[in-house]
């Protein structure tokens, strides 16, 4: 493949476009962005942003059907402005095209999976991938090694973007459950929340419960949708938790410290707006979602936050796998 496309130019944005033209057999990387956001005027200005500095063969547009020519196009931006992204896509020729969201949530309020919005908005037969797992740029650009994982619901297109993206740096799975990954990545994020705040309150020791039980319930979440529950032992949601519950470079679990410490974050933090639709679809299906509801009377309804984190693991007494 002689050229790939990236729409959105932040942190991860960014970096796979540089990864793809630093590590995949590619000519060129075309990278598309609002000309307004800061991210995409410090790279204009410099060709470089915090983390990395952008190669020969990385161009930067200001125009989106500059970028829409490729087969393979990756979309890199807030999961809550993806709608407006898929209904301005549609409005240029797409069809056939690859679309590989490297997003994780949900959006809200309509509680619906990514590939389900870009299908809703797109008229045109398109093709959807997803990338879930651990990693973070800065990890990346010191050559530390990790694993993720691409799925579909088309098994050629599958194929097509992991031979394509392979390389030493990061190994990619094959998935087998489309909307499981989907769901398994968007509420990792959410999962790293409640971990920033056990981080904020000092009761480092609760981890380990909530690594145990929150794939219990999100696997429940999964399958509402139709997925594997046990897709959420993977590599989307368990195997991501490293990378979301612990590392400083998460913006979730710094969310969450934060907001236990009485503190504004100020970055984007995808859990946050994931958390309400969760809370939506487990309210209107009765969903046991413990974790996901105390948290969000901490986090939307202002509930003590000791007390309210203390309900997740106070509840009536009972076997540990009698929720299997």
């Amino acid at each position: 493949m002689s050229e790939i496309s990236v729409i959105g130019s932040g942190r991860w944005g960014t970096f796979l476009a540089w990864y793809v033209a630093n590590y995949c057999k590619v000519d060129e990387v075309k990278i598309y962005s609002r000309p307004d956001l800061p991210d995409f005027k410090e790279l204009k200005e410099t060709r470089k942003n915090s983390y990395l500095t952008l190669t020969d063969n990385m161009t930067l547009h200001e125009n989106i059907e500059d970028v829409l020519n490729n087969d393979l196009i990756i979309i890199s931006i807030g999961c809550q402005h993806l709608r407006s992204l898929a209904r301005q896509l549609n409005e240029y020729n797409v069809t056939d095209k690859t679309f590989l969201l490297a997003m994780k949530g949900l959006e809200e309020p309509s509680a619906k999976l990514l590939s389900e919005v870009m299908r809703e908005e797109i008229a045109q037969p398109i093709h959807i991938a997803t990338l879930g797992g651990p990693g973070h740029v800065q990890d990346y650009m010191k050559k530390v090694p990790s694993c993720a994982v691409i799925d579909s619901d088309e098994e050629d297109v599958k194929t097509n973007v992991v031979k394509t993206l392979q390389s030493d740096l990061i190994r990619f799975y094959y998935g087998s459950d489309f909307i499981g990954n989907q769901v398994g990545a968007a509420l990792k994020n959410v999962i790293g929340i409640a971990a920033g705040i056990l981080d904020g309150l000092e009761w480092y020791g609760l981890k380990g419960a909530l690594m145990a039980r929150a794939p219990v319930e999100v696997g429940r979440f999964i399958k509402h949708f139709g997925g594997n529950p046990m897709t959420a032992y993977g590599l989307s949601h368990l195997g991501d938790y490293e990378a979301t519950l612990f590392s400083k470079h998460s913006h979730n679990r710094m969310f969450g410290e934060m907001f236990a410490k009485g503190e504004n974050f100020g970055k984007l933090a995808e859990g946050y707006f994931t958390l309400k639709a969760v809370k939506i679809i487990a309210d209107k299906e009765n969903i046991n979602m413990p974790i996901c509801q105390a948290l969000y009377k901490a986090v939307y309804e202002g509930a003590d936050v000791k007390q309210t984190i203390l309900s997740m693991f106070e509840r009536d007494l009972k076997h540990e796998f009698d929720a299997f």
